[in-house]
């Protein structure tokens, strides 16, 4: 594990971003380049946040499984996050979802920069993704309301090929086909997905040990 991967994000995430040449990889089939769009002005804003966090000696993030009984994206692998309240920025914002969902203070944790924005046009969200880090694993606590399972994935698995595949889905009577981040029984798919895979393919950049 190299120990420097936070400060060459740091400078990293303020130069141009792959964007959509990475998350396409793992767009959804039939979505017609509908995640690039312009969000609409009644977009619900929100933001999310990929925290690495060094742990049995390997660099790792966690995301949620979020419970069946929610309203948008229920039973869906995520990212810590949720809506932007009036008066936040969006970095508060994700900050505060991370406190809510997994019991994480703010204190220690480094803001390095942001991802690409992405638009959910299902759910009508527009997605801003933002990258820190903490210098040791964080004590983690999901509230049950909010998370049905915590995932803590080593950047490695992240960047290993043998992890990618696709299933099939259907909705609306149409089937379509879903490219995956697999982890066990998990297919982390769609918008986390296409966001993992823009962090990915920074990452690769790097040529640092995860």
């Amino acid at each position: 594990m190299d120990t420097r991967l936070p400060d060459w994000l740091a400078t990293r995430l303020k130069g141009p971003m792959p964007g959509r040449t990475a998350q396409c990889r793992f767009e959804p089939e039939y979505c017609f380049g509908r995640h690039y769009a312009p969000p609409p002005a009644d977009a619900r804003r929100a933001a999310v946040l990929v925290l690495l966090y060094p742990h049995q000696g390997h660099w790792h993030l966690p995301l949620t499984v979020r419970p069946d009984t929610l309203p948008d994206h229920a039973g869906q692998v995520s990212f810590p996050g949720g809506l932007i309240e009036r008066g936040e920025e969006s970095h508060e914002a994700a900050l505060r979802e991370l406190q809510e969902e997994l019991g994480v203070t703010t204190e220690g944790v480094v803001l390095l920069g942001q991802l690409t924005p992405l638009y959910l046009f299902v759910s009508n969200f527009s997605v801003i993704p933002w990258v820190a880090a903490v210098s040791q694993r964080p004590a983690m606590s999901p509230n049950p309301d909010e998370v049905a399972e915590l995932i803590e994935l080593p950047l490695a698995h992240l960047l290993d090929p043998r992890n990618v595949g696709e299933h099939q889905r259907v909705q609306n009577g149409l089937t379509y086909r879903a490219p995956h981040f697999a982890w066990g029984a998990h297919h982390i798919w769609g918008a986390t997905s296409m966001m993992l895979s823009e962090f990915a393919a920074v990452l690769e950049e790097s040529g640092l040990r995860y």
